[in-house]
């Protein structure tokens, strides 16, 4: 459906086709916007699926992520982790990319705590073309094609690279092997008139391999999605009904590290992680005159079950685990808004209810079959009211102010209740009595949108309660409850609800057009800081992990004739903290990236993209024993681009 009128009272950027220009993947593409990011600074090239997650205002980044993700209406949160497999999601089958910063407790619902990000996927009644073909260094290529025409628009790509080695210098080990990818997907949608309404059905698939950087470390991600949508839209009614499924699977295998990073030994192969996400909404919008209002409701149901051998000993594993469960949330919302005169003011209010239930919990000898742990935590289910409202005052022609308060909840994913993982020799358990994230907060914001010159400039307050947090609980060598025994150099972390994050902040950002130059600049400043409360006294007081107090982007493209293009964008991204009590210090970095293109036939172009010009070492994640893992060194690419 069109946007709803109230939608401008909310702090919002649209990236547009041209600012995903030599973006391959959406994730990359968003990094021009501060404070939107994965839960590490690598990017989704070379991060381990569950760590994809997306977080908006760098309030506390998560591997779970902490805003929703959508493509026309239909979520793309893992159904098990809730984050997101963004090479499914190539950027040549999108037409634009909108971000709503603050909570989207309206026709989000759950999920969209920090907010929301809505694609939007081309299509056209005449022919369009998009596509890449592309090789550079660390054995990268690259292959992605997007056609529409008469309502049925297709995809594919297909992505192998980049190859390195993240741990670098003279840390690294025998053990420490280069990162590996191979990433394939495929969809189709078919729009019809049918009558007064309109109908959709789209299919999509997807798969990635990857080497996680040390020997004997790998991971899979596969799966497939389905949603069938109907819809009748007038110019200021209408109304919507979408059905979905997503199916996905996750394979995962960990190693511990030896002493001076020279061997590693297996200790855990999660070899299927099958889960099915499910979901309906529903919408009706009316408007008359200065008036509009939409009501609606949705529901989503997910359940899944990791698989697992673990406690590897004398050249074999020993133990086998199930553990799994199921989650629910339904809700109801209406929101309304009304524009006269210089005001626009819009507000809304939405009830759901949650469940988790199902949780299993199963270990066994896996010589004799024996059962050595059977836990079934009982089911916990709940009522959550959220809110949002917000004004938007025109001070003068191409002059805003706004202001916005909103509220809402995320409840903790499958992933975060049941599953352990193990990165090297750090153990993080999982937490079947996890409750569900809430959120509230406010900002301020002055707008200007005048000839050449478009700028947002605002400050927000936000406030995470329950958060759910990888709180450390010791350190090895040693034997602990559940989790067994834990390396020396190793630690022992648990997701739990760990009090609460205060955050406050300031956002900008500025385009300007001067002939044949544009110009691009964003800056966030994010203070934010956990009180632990009695779940973790110990984290009170300190930053959040990941999470940087200042991120600026800036970029410009020059078009010297009409057919050069030339870009560089660059990122600084400040101090950060791998860790919940603050040891593992991330440097500050910053990035440069450069592009130049040429057109040589109408609609079709050669480019040749320097990402990390400059070569930095960008700090990605700190080990126990104190190795530092690095995002991608400088990586060369050149290749052809069709857009038609």
């Amino acid at each position: 459906m069109a946007p709803r009128p109230g939608d401008i009272v909310y702090s919002r950027l649209q990236l547009t086709e041209e600012d995903m220009r030599g973006a391959p993947r959406p994730d990359i593409a968003l990094r021009q916007a501060p404070g939107v990011s994965l839960f590490r600074r690598n990017g989704s090239e070379a991060a381990n699926p569950t760590t994809q997650g997306l977080s908006l205002r760098a309030i506390a980044p998560s591997g779970a992520g902490r805003a929703l993700v959508t493509l026309d209406g239909v979520p793309l949160n893992d159904p098990f982790g809730g984050w997101v497999i963004w090479s499914a999601v190539p950027t040549e089958r999108l037409e634009t990319i909108d971000i709503v910063r603050g909570a989207g407790a309206g026709a989000w619902g759950a999920g969209a705590l920090t907010g929301v990000v809505t694609l939007s996927e081309m299509r056209s009644d005449s022919l369009r073309l998009r596509g890449d073909l592309s090789v550079g260094d660390h054995g990268l290529a690259r292959t992605a094609l997007a056609v529409s025409e008469a309502g049925l628009t297709l995809s594919g790509s297909a992505t192998r690279g980049p190859q390195f080695t993240p741990v670098r210098g003279a840390v690294r080990g025998e053990a420490d092997q280069p990162l590996g990818l191979e990433a394939y997907s495929g969809s189709a949608r078919l729009q019809r008139d049918l009558g007064p309404a309109a109908g959709a059905f789209a299919l999509a698939a997807w798969r990635e391999d990857r080497e996680s950087g040390l020997a004997g470390a790998t991971s899979r991600a596969e799966g497939a999605s389905a949603s069938l949508t109907l819809a009748a839209l007038e110019a200021g009614d209408g109304w919507r009904l979408q059905a979905w499924v997503r199916a996905s699977n996750l394979e995962n295998s960990s190693v511990s590290v030896s002493a001076g990073r020279a061997t590693t030994t297996p200790t855990s192969d999660q070899y299927a992680t099958p889960a099915l996400g499910w979901g309906v909404n529903a919408a009706w919008r009316v408007g008359e005159g200065p008036w509009s209002l939409e009501v609606g409701a949705d529901a989503r149901l997910a359940e899944g079950r990791a698989h697992e051998r673990f406690r590897y000993q004398n050249g074999a594993f020993t133990r086998g685990r199930e553990s799994g469960g199921r989650t629910s949330v339904a809700g109801l919302y209406a929101e309304g808004a009304w524009s006269g005169g210089r005001f626009t003011h819009s507000g809304g209010v939405r009830v759901d209810a949650w469940s988790q239930d199902g949780a299993v919990r199963r270990e066994r000898d896996l010589a004799t079959g024996a059962s050595t742990l059977d836990s079934r935590a009982p089911g916990t289910s709940g009522l959550q009211g959220s809110l949002r409202f917000g004004s938007r005052y025109s001070l003068s022609d191409g002059l805003f102010l706004r202001a916005a308060a909103y509220t809402g909840f995320r409840p903790p994913t499958l992933n975060e209740l049941h599953r352990p993982f193990r990165v090297g020799n750090d153990v993080t358990e999982a937490n079947p009595a996890l409750r569900p994230e809430t959120f509230s907060g406010a900002d301020l914001g002055l707008e200007g949108d005048a000839g050449p010159l478009a700028w947002k400039a605002g400050v927000f307050f936000n406030r995470l309660s329950d958060p759910v947090t990888n709180v450390t609980l010791g350190t090895g060598p040693g034997v602990f409850p559940v989790a067994g025994f834990i390396p020396a150099g190793g630690t022992l972390r648990q997701r739990r609800n760990a009090g609460r994050i205060d955050a406050w902040g300031l956002e900008a950002e500025g385009r300007m057009r001067l002939g044949a130059v544009d110009l691009r600049a964003a800056a966030a400043w994010t203070d934010a800081e956990v009180n632990g409360a009695a779940a973790a006294p110990q984290l009170t007081g300190l930053r959040p992990a990941q999470t940087a107090r200042l991120t600026t982007t800036a970029g410009i493209v020059w078009r010297p004739v009409d057919a050069a293009v030339l870009e560089v964008d660059a990122r600084h991204e400040g101090e950060r903290f791998d860790d919940d009590l603050n040891t593992r210090r991330l440097k500050a970095a910053v990035t440069l990236d450069a592009r130049a293109a040429w057109t040589f036939a109408p609609g079709t172009e050669v480019y040749i993209a320097l990402d990390n010009l400059a070569d930095a070492r960008i700090p990605a994640a700190v080990a126990g024993d104190g190795a530092v893992s690095l995002a991608a060194p400088r990586t060369v690419r050149m290749g052809l681009t069709l857009r038609r």
